[in-house]
């Protein structure tokens, strides 16, 4: 155990945590140079894409340090966004030690302090990093000095690096060895192994990636699943190199994996304790905290032949993410589906992209939301998260919607631009300080509706891509809040029901009535799409109808011939219109979805 090193790799987004990793993997000659690719750990073509980590990832890499020893070195990669930091959580959970990586001509942003923060709650080892020293634009002197004003780190610690280069990262590989502690636990006691991810295989069932706490496990063993007593009989443990590589057992203080022939994929949760059936341990590990999520939205499939393709699909991935929850629901436009919980809308948009990519479901999603409280008259409370259980407005005493403490961090010239924002968006208590010279660190508190709808997405075209932006639940405060419809041809489509705040409900009902109109094809009728509230209608525009030039054959003479041709054909598309169905195309229920340019 004392040749073992878990760690770490922590960072805010686009700081080089995958790039570090790539080089510590071709370092420790863990791959040859003919099968290397960039963001290796990244075996998602979405994290390819788009050049983010979204699953943290782990490998064994072999190191022979300065001292002559080989050590083995267990590297989980981590994602850097927000929505994703239940993967960081989970995946320092298995580490004794982390690296924080921070950008050299960045400097500390909102998501480094998140992720030590997180790393601190873990009793973790922390090393910070300076990468990126190559650029023209850095400045380690000044990022080391925030380190030890900001964060109360010793700069003694601090190792610079270039993960592009390869510059310092065998310096780092040292420090690993030095500074971060072996893992401890007893090898010979009663097996305690912990669950921080899982895997479907449709060959071998799941994989289980875990954490080897106390005693010793081997092919032949059978353990039990402590949270609901399953039992299976151990086909395979492992370790995680650039391919899973068998092993005659796992000890104590090794990551690694477990192939168990487990088909059930419900019986697999992260933060779960593995136990032997044999020698039991007394207690489970503790294992993760709840986590809570806070954007909501209905996913149904285009076909309804899918639906248990959906049902199996979404159970696979929530082994994968455990971030992810969903129940049944119905529409009566779009039939039945499932109400999901995410932690943010990249969340929401990455889990939509792996169902219609690995699934092959392609799928309609309805606008996103949040929860609220709603207090009525009788004294009852109800938290509603879907705009189909909205209450009557009569027996509504007050609501809550949930606010946000956002931190942003931007270059001081764009504090203008962002004040703005801010302030559209219903921000409260706006305070702000300089951490550094030329930068703002700006704090508000906003509801979190106003934040899933386009916030991010406005923030990043202000600051011209320089802002960085994390936030944490605060607190639930008093709102006026209504059920904003919209009616296609007269018929409400439920399934584009939205939740707004009244002072927003006209200019959202005109933007998705004007989007819609877009989508919808013409008909031999004239349709009305109206947004209403209750029976006020507070926003309308109308797709014209396709017509026949019914009067081309009249050449002059009595204009009353024309206009009872006219009238024939009025009451024609009028007739047509009472019987007359629109269909709606899917393109156009992810057209609301999409915010104003």
């Amino acid at each position: 155990m004392k040749e073992i090193r878990n760690f770490s790799i922590i960072a805010h987004i686009d700081h080089g945590k995958s790039t570090l990793a790539d080089r510590m993997i071709q370092l420790c000659g863990e791959i040859s140079d003919r099968e290397f690719k960039n963001q290796l750990l990244d075996s998602m073509d979405i994290e390819r894409e788009r050049g983010i980590t979204i699953k943290s990832q782990t490998i064994c890499l072999p190191y022979k340090a300065r001292n002559g020893k080989v050590y083995s070195l267990n590297l989980v990669d981590t994602p850097g966004h927000v929505d994703f930091s239940y993967e960081v959580s989970r995946a320092l959970s298995s580490c004794e030690g982390a690296l924080l990586l921070i950008d050299a001509a960045q400097g500390i942003e909102a998501q480094t302090l998140a992720n030590l923060y997180l790393a601190m709650e873990n009793d973790l080892d922390i090393i910070p990093v300076i990468n990126k020293i190559d650029l023209p634009s850095a400045e380690p002197e000044r990022v080391a000095l925030q380190i030890e004003d900001d964060l109360g780190m010793d700069p003694e610690t601090i190792q610079l690096c270039s993960a592009k280069t390869g510059q310092g990262v065998e310096d780092i590989l040292e420090a690993i060895v030095n500074f971060l502690p072996a893992p401890v636990g007893d090898p010979n006691g009663e097996l305690q192994a912990l669950i921080f991810d899982a895997n479907y295989d449709s060959f071998r069932g799941t994989i289980i990636s875990c954490r080897i706490i106390n005693g010793k496990i081997r092919a032949g063993d059978t353990i039990i699943f402590m949270s609901n007593n399953a039992e299976y009989r151990v086909e395979e443990v492992g370790l995680f190199k650039f391919r899973r590589e068998a092993q005659k057992e796992l000890s104590a203080g090794q990551v690694g994996y477990i192939l168990a022939g487990v088909k059930t994929v419900s019986d697999t949760r992260p933060g779960d304790t593995i136990t032997l059936k044999d020698q039991p341990c007394a207690e489970a590990l503790p294992g993760f905290k709840e986590v809570q999520q806070v954007v909501f939205s209905s996913i149904y499939p285009i076909t309804t032949d899918d639906y248990a393709g959906l049902a199996t699909a979404l159970e696979k991935l929530q082994l994968n993410d455990a971030a992810l929850i969903f129940q049944k629901d119905s529409s009566a436009a779009l039939g039945f589906g499932f109400r999901c919980g995410f932690l943010g809308l990249l969340h929401l948009e990455v889990i939509q992209e792996r169902l219609e990519r690995e699934f092959d479901i392609p799928l309609i999603l309805t606008v996103p939301s949040v929860k609220y409280n709603f207090f009525l008259n009788d004294g009852t409370e109800l938290i509603v998260d879907n705009p189909a259980y909205f209450p009557d407005p009569i027996k509504i005493q007050r609501v809550e919607e949930p606010y946000i403490k956002a931190t942003i961090l931007i270059p001081e010239r764009y504090m203008g631009a962002i004040m703005t924002l801010c302030m559209e968006r219903r921000g409260e208590n706006t305070k702000y300080h300089y951490p550094m010279p030329g930068r703002i660190e700006f704090s508000c508190e906003l509801p979190l509706a106003e934040v899933i709808y386009d916030f991010y997405d406005k923030l990043k075209s202000i600051t011209q891509g320089y802002g960085s932006f994390d936030y944490e639940l605060y607190d639930y405060r008093k709102s006026d809040l209504v059920k904003l419809d919209i009616l296609v041809n007269g018929e409400l489509v439920d399934a584009l029901s939205q939740l707004v705040h009244r002072k927003n409900a006209r200019s959202r009902g005109l933007h998705a009535c004007e989007q819609l109109k877009k989508e919808i094809p013409r008909q031999m009728f004239k349709i009305a799409i109206q947004a209403a509230i209750g029976g006020t209608i507070v926003g309308r525009t109308t797709i014209s109808a396709l017509r026949k030039d019914v009067t081309a054959k009249c050449y002059g003479g009595d204009i009353s011939r024309k206009r009872k041709l006219l009238e024939k054909q009025k009451a024609g598309k009028k007739r047509m219109k009472t019987v007359g169905n629109v269909e709606i195309p899917q393109k156009a229920f992810l057209s609301v979805l999409k915010s104003e340019q």
